[in-house]
């Protein structure tokens, strides 16, 4: 297990909102067979396209999000826990958020929460709050560590639970028990940009809690519904995901070479235009 003396995360997503003006997080979800043919054929290509990705888009982010899945079903934890650890040793103060989705009883929470913050050296993870808040606790302990909590998230399925029953949704109960969990203040949720009246909900219940936005860009999200109805009183308070609108922003002619500069542009435009968003619809906004 590695020990890696880090600035508390809500600290560090907050630099980046008000020293880089950024609210762009960037997914690291790597498909082997996307990857430019080049890099597919080397044993460790994917650790090489992911480099490549975070050396060419850091300056934009305030996060980055790697997906556990990815790495897992190659069977490379390993290679998983060398990109965190080249993260954080080449840009040191870009938060790693491990998208691993865990949600277990207590016990077995207490070692998930050891492999995300210990294994892996994560700054925060996301975490899915069905078994109740035995399921989250471990998690809280770790007290410099974010904790993403799964509230109304993306995809188009989730209506099924997620907005059950009408009168309170769950996504709502959700809300309402990470507040109480936020003792420590490092309690996010997870509030995706496909249902932008569901994210004007949840910050009316939460405040200025920081909230994860997945679902702009391949998703289809509205971004300037995003900004208008997810921003906290300070106009910031957002951490917008984008992962396949950048990762594979370069297929096409010049792929092979030019994927990590594409990229790169790609999350320059997403951050430019979440800035003009932001001058537009919050331009009082106060940024310490």
């Amino acid at each position: 297990m590695r020990t890696v003396s880090r600035t508390a995360f809500i600290e560090q997503l907050g630099e980046r909102w008000d020293k880089q003006d950024t609210m762009l997080c960037v997914g690291l979800d790597p498909d082997p067979a996307r990857l430019p043919l080049a890099l597919a054929r080397q044993s460790d290509g994917v650790q090489q396209f992911c480099r490549g990705i975070v050396d060419a888009t850091a300056e934009y982010v305030c996060a980055f999000k790697p997906q556990v899945a990815c790495f897992a079903a190659l069977g490379t934890e390993d290679e998983l826990a060398r990109l965190i650890e080249y993260i954080h040793e080449n840009h040191p103060a870009i938060p790693v958020i491990l998208d691993a989705k865990r949600g277990d009883i207590g016990s077995t929470a207490r070692l998930y929460a050891t492999e995300a913050f210990e294994r892996f050296a994560a700054d925060a993870v996301t975490v899915n709050p069905y078994l109740g808040e035995e399921s989250v606790r471990p998690y809280l302990e770790y007290q410099d560590r974010g904790v993403i909590v799964l509230c109304r998230t993306s995809n188009s399925d989730s209506d099924w639970l997620q907005m059950h029953p009408q009168a309170e949704p769950v996504y709502l109960r959700v809300a309402e028990a990470a507040v109480h969990w936020n003792t420590r203040g490092n309690v996010m949720l997870v509030a995706g940009a496909t249902f932008p009246e569901e994210l004007r909900a949840i910050r009316a219940v939460v405040g200025d809690m920081p909230l994860l936005v997945p679902g702009v860009g391949a998703q289809g999200g509205d971004l300037r519904a995003v900004i208008t109805f997810g921003c906290n009183s300070r106009g910031v308070g957002l951490v917008i995901n984008a992962s396949r609108s950048v990762l594979y922003a370069g297929a096409g002619p010049g792929y092979a070479t030019e994927y990590a500069r594409k990229a790169a542009d790609a999350a320059r435009d997403m951050r430019d235009e979440i800035r003009r968003l932001q001058a537009e619809l919050a331009p009082d906004r106060a940024v310490i």
